[in-house]
């Protein structure tokens, strides 16, 4: 087993190994930044379902923070 990846950022590590690289990719490494993207915007990202959506949902929330509305 290995730790988090020390180059993620603070993504959450449920969100699973594709929505990572997918995110990080387009630049996405710091939770939040996702307070200015939408839902639409995460799942046009290749690799980006709805359950890595929840978890960063779930993730922003706990800050007091969330998703941009449409």
């Amino acid at each position: 087993m290995s730790g988090p990846d020390p180059d993620a950022g603070d993504l959450p590590a449920g969100i699973g190994r594709p929505a990572t690289r997918a995110l990080m990719l387009a630049g996405h490494t710091r939770l939040e930044r996702f307070a200015d993207l939408t839902e639409a915007d995460l799942l046009a990202l290749h690799g980006v379902g709805p359950k890595a959506v929840r978890i960063l949902r779930e993730s922003l929330a706990a800050r007091g923070l969330s998703l941009r509305p449409r």
